[in-house]
């Protein structure tokens, strides 16, 4: 599996809620919130595209950071 870390500009608790929100509902994904930083890290096998565009579902600005080594 291939981590890759999201840049998404959440500001609070229901941000990351919708985040979670799109990532369960897009399912084969683990994924970590670091609200603070604005960064989403997932763990999946879709590809980047399908993960960016699920993100950008929150309607929050959203950018691909790269890949995350393990």
């Amino acid at each position: 599996f291939q981590k890759h870390e999201f840049f998404v500009d959440m500001t609070c608790e229901g941000c990351s809620n919708a985040v979670t929100r799109v990532l369960q509902k897009l399912g084969g994904v683990n994924f970590d919130i670091d609200l603070p930083n604005k960064k989403v890290c997932i763990d999946s096998q879709h590809t980047v595209d399908t993960l960016l565009e699920t993100l950008k579902k929150t309607g929050k600005n959203t950018s691909y950071l790269g890949e995350k080594s393990a």
